[in-house]
């Protein structure tokens, strides 16, 4: 997959050597250039039961660069460049050795985030090289970017919508770039992984999402075989009263990509998925609830915790991240959240989660997270945000409390 990564490369930095000679020869390489980037200045604070308190400064800067190849309209390339600097060493950014902080998973790198190839082949598109993924409500699937570092995939990627109201996905990926220190074991994994998304907008209330993620050795949460199905969509109840929806189901089961082949010990999975989310827009004000089951392992031959490793794990079960991996017993998520939103005001919003074990029923904490953004009047591109999760442990973890502010810029050429 390196040598993939180079060859889509390579078709990009020919905007820096072989445009001016091609274009001289009246053929232009490179055409329909465009530029964009972004500024991420964040200080992030956490409290947490037995360790100093973390205090990280850090700024994320991401620069890319696109163009038609060749003067076509079907062959493009696209890079990125993402470089993640500390202001200080007041945290434990699990590469810096400052253990006797809390940890924010923010080391500081320059990485390759982004190279690759796009083919047209009429309405379908082949992209060949690193790239960001990102399915639906990233639970499963996402590029994490909420971290500093974002998360990406050494992947070949085929999508399709050349049925009206209908959307493909498939991909293959080779490697795993997670937000860790790229060169250690955590932040760069091998991998054989396929995902299959499809989802049809039966009308403009109803869209259904069937999806099976076949998911191999080299990701941090084990090989599992995910087949699942989601129902979402979005219903006008009259003037200034809107409602949203999703119901899903998932199950896994034994990976395939992982023992077919593999000389090592069979792998085992046997876990549900179950989601119900309730969403309300009446006139600016938010009301909603939520209801996630991913369950545990029970003791029973082949039973495990379902797993979601390659998914945007923060804001799934509580900013303050106390379950990034699902405990052994499973969790069971209770939500409620409320907010208000204008284009003036900006947007607040404030959650409360409960959690149970999913087999025993033990209380595994509570938490209240609240978080306000506003685009920053004057400047275009920039906006503010100012967020706060408070984790109240009782069986699981400890008690952490996590506080951001940040300022987010983004710029693109026109």
């Amino acid at each position: 997959m390196r040598k993939m990564v180079k060859m889509s490369m390579a078709a990009v930095m020919i905007m820096g050597i072989g445009s001016v000679s091609a274009q001289a020869e009246g053929v232009d390489i490179l055409s329909n250039i465009k530029a964009k980037g972004e500024i991420r200045a964040r200080y992030e604070m956490v409290d947490q039961d037995g360790k100093d308190n973390a205090n990280a400064f850090t700024n994320r800067l991401t620069i890319g660069v696109g163009a038609d190849l060749f003067g076509t309209d079907w062959l493009k390339a696209y890079a990125e460049m993402t470089d993640v600097r500390a202001l200080n060493e007041n945290y434990n950014s699990t590469t810096n050795g400052q253990t006797n902080h809390a940890v924010v998973a923010d080391p500081e790198q320059t990485r390759l985030t982004q190279a690759y190839v796009d083919i047209k082949l009429g309405k379908p598109t082949l992209r060949i090289g690193r790239q960001m993924i990102n399915l639906d409500n990233q639970r499963f699937v996402g590029a994490v970017g909420w971290r500093q570092m974002f998360q990406t995939f050494d992947a070949y990627t085929l999508t399709c919508n050349s049925i009206e109201n209908l959307n493909v996905f498939a991909s293959y990926i080779t490697q795993v770039n997670r937000v860790f220190d790229h060169d250690t074991a955590a932040g760069s994994r091998d991998t054989r992984t396929a995902l299959v998304n499809v989802s049809y907008k039966v009308m403009p209330e109803l869209k259904a999402t069937a999806y099976a993620y076949l998911i191999g050795e080299g990701t941090a949460g084990g090989s599992h075989d995910t087949y699942g199905l989601a129902l979402t969509g979005n219903v006008a109840v009259s003037d200034g009263v809107k409602l949203n929806y999703r119901a899903e189901y998932a199950m896994q089961t034994d990976p395939t990509m992982e023992n077919s082949g593999y000389n090592g010990a069979e792998v085992k999975a046997d876990a549900d998925y179950m989601n119900f989310e309730l969403g309300a827009n009446v006139s600016g004000f938010l009301l909603g609830a939520r209801y996630e089951v991913l369950s545990g392992d029970d003791g029973s031959a082949d039973s495990s915790a379902f797993a979601t490793p390659l998914a945007t794990l923060h804001g799934q079960n509580g900013w303050a991240d106390m379950f990034l991996a699902t405990p052994t017993s499973g969790i069971e998520d209770m939500s409620a959240m409320i907010g208000y939103t204008s284009k003036d005001i900006g947007t607040l919003k404030v959650i409360y989660h409960d959690f149970q074990s999913e087999v025993t029923s033990d209380d595994l904490g509570s938490e209240i997270d609240a978080v306000y953004t506003r685009a920053v009047p004057g400047v275009n591109g920039l906006v503010g945000t100012l967020k706060v999760a408070d984790y109240d442990a009782d069986t699981h973890s400890v008690d952490t409390t996590k506080f951001w502010v940040m300022l987010d810029y983004k710029f693109a050429s026109k």
